[in-house]
């Protein structure tokens, strides 16, 4: 084994971690808000609605992340839309990741003593302030390990936007395994800084999540 390139190349992996925690916030930051949103929808009495719903949730969770990004990246210049590499990143990952967390909500939900909600409109709420201010609130404390599992599936598939030419860490690391022509070493960096990563953020979600319990 031979390391001696990081003397040299070690700000690939920098910047490669770099555009990597970029991608994984705005992914579960638009993620969540996709989420929410289509939970709700796929709870809605309105028959359309939950059909329209239910079927984006399958086909994202039912289909590769590869094949929507190539689908978003490739197709979308065809019907008029031309977004920049790291938009259309975002854009594939946080709509893939909003179907996994809505189904993650809606099991939140459904989970909860429906006593909630009809303490909540007994007191004069109506369905939405219920939801709001006494459902949602509960529902997150309860599926906060989930989510904390998916910001981490969302760190390592977020590897695979490198196929569009993102600078992310996979592709900073195959980038210096050109340039070094070690096939190994700069894979070996590149695990160890994910597994840093997402080690890191499950003791800090582990901790939260204690606060919240106790709380």
């Amino acid at each position: 084994m031979d390391f001696s390139f990081l003397d040299k190349y070690w700000i690939y992996f920098v910047k490669g971690t770099e555009w990597t925690i970029f991608l994984s916030v705005f992914t579960v930051l638009f993620g969540f808000i996709i989420g929410v949103v289509l939970a709700l929808l796929r709870m809605s009495n309105i028959k359309v609605i939950k059909f329209i719903a239910v079927a984006y949730i399958e086909f994202m969770r039912g289909t590769p992340l590869l094949v929507q990004i190539y689908l978003i990246y490739y197709c979308l210049p065809f019907a008029g839309v031309t977004l920049p590499d790291y938009v259309a990143a975002i854009l594939t990952l946080s709509l893939n990741s909003g179907a996994y967390i809505a189904e993650i909500f809606r099991a939140g939900i459904q989970n909860l003593d429906k006593g909630q909600m009809e303490a909540a409109r007994s007191l004069g709420m109506p369905h939405r302030m219920a939801m709001r201010y006494i459902v949602l609130p509960q529902a997150f404390r309860n599926i906060l390990p989930a989510l904390g599992n998916e910001l981490v599936v969302v760190i390592k598939e977020s590897s695979i936007v490198s196929v569009i030419g993102i600078t992310e860490l996979m592709y900073q690391a195959d980038t210096v395994r050109g340039i070094f022509a070690r096939p190994f070493e700069p894979l070996i960096i590149a695990a160890i800084v994910y597994f840093i990563m997402t080690f890191t953020l499950s003791k800090l979600l582990g901790r939260w999540e204690g606060r919240l319990k106790r709380a």
